[in-house]
């Protein structure tokens, strides 16, 4: 059931996470050896796809390229780089881990799809294939990351079905993190501040955003990255929805905030360049219809679908 109007690209996983049987090795043996159970996979971060066709056999997009979950078994040689993502009604779906350069789609995967950056087919994915997928990418990416004890320094090992680390040495756990950022387009006068990078693509500009730091509200921290990139003082901040990003693993808080001036300057660290747009020029960014190529996020980043809930509200 959806709990909001609004559901950003990787919201919206469908599966019932399964939580409390995760721990449950022999479910979980007996799952993985069920002929029914389903799994996804990922090499070097890319899920398997394969098209999506229309009526006339031309294809129109893109959804996961499900293996069974025995194949998945095989291809993990252990629990290491197995995920136990949960149910999709009755069925159990796993997700397994490939790593190298030997492209699996060329070896033994041949076939059954093909590898493609996350990022990309979002765009042609249907919601919940990108909601699974992003949960299976962040999970891996932690994973990676999270190989060695931050208590003892002593190497960690699976556990849970794949979202939980144990240091044999010290006995410590390991859990999940996500990285909260907030997001926020600032708005003064019927028109809304757009910053770009300088390692962002030339022409593209976005909404400001940061990471939010201990002891700090969502609020607070949408007013110091304000403050701190563009000497601006939020005056409001209202909530608008929010977005797992699994680059590596954040959660993207959006938000639209009035701010007490249009004297803005970019901070010339985290930002080059910001500009102000009224809603007629923010619709045309949005269009990629802009003088001098300038244009703003694609659909499936909360950025854009800040600017358009502002433009268009």
């Amino acid at each position: 059931m959806a709990l909001s109007i609004i559901t950003n690209t990787f919201a919206g996983n469908p599966l019932n996470r399964d939580s409390e049987r995760r721990g449950d090795e022999a479910f979980l043996a007996e799952k993985l050896a069920d002929p029914d159970s389903l799994a996804v996979a990922l090499w070097n971060g890319k899920p398997l796809v394969e098209d999506i066709l229309d009526a006339e056999g031309k294809p129109k997009g893109v959804q996961i390229a499900y293996l069974r979950a025995d194949m998945a078994q095989d291809l993990a040689g252990g629990n290491e780089k197995l995920l136990y993502m949960g149910l999709w009604k009755d069925i159990a779906v796993f997700a397994v881990d490939i790593e190298g350069a030997a492209d699996p789609a060329e070896g033994p995967l041949q076939g059954l799809g093909r590898f493609e950056e996350l990022r990309g087919a979002a765009a042609t994915m249907p919601p919940a294939d990108a909601g699974i997928l992003a949960t299976a990418k962040s999970m891996f990416e932690w994973r990676r990351r999270h190989r060695w004890c931050s208590a003892c320094g002593q190497k960690t090992e699976v556990a849970d079905g794949g979202w939980k680390r144990v240091c044999a040495a010290c006995g410590a756990e390991h859990f999940p993190r996500t990285d909260p950022v907030a997001i926020m387009l600032a708005v003064h006068d019927d028109k809304c501040l757009l910053g770009r990078q300088a390692a962002w693509p030339p022409g593209m500009f976005s909404a400001l955003a940061g990471f939010i730091e201990p002891g700090e509200t969502i609020e607070e921290a949408c007013a110091r990255e304000l403050f701190e990139e563009a000497g601006l003082k939020a005056t409001a901040v209202r909530y608008h929805s929010s977005q797992p990003w699994p680059w590596p693993s954040s959660l993207m808080i959006g938000m639209i905030a009035d701010v007490d001036s249009n004297e803005a300057a970019p901070d010339q660290t985290e930002l080059e360049e910001v500009r102000w747009f009224t809603k007629e020029e923010a619709i045309r960014l949005m269009k990629g219809e802009f003088e001098g190529g300038l244009f703003a996020p694609p659909a499936l980043a909360i950025a854009h679908q800040l600017i358009k809930a502002w433009a268009k509200g």
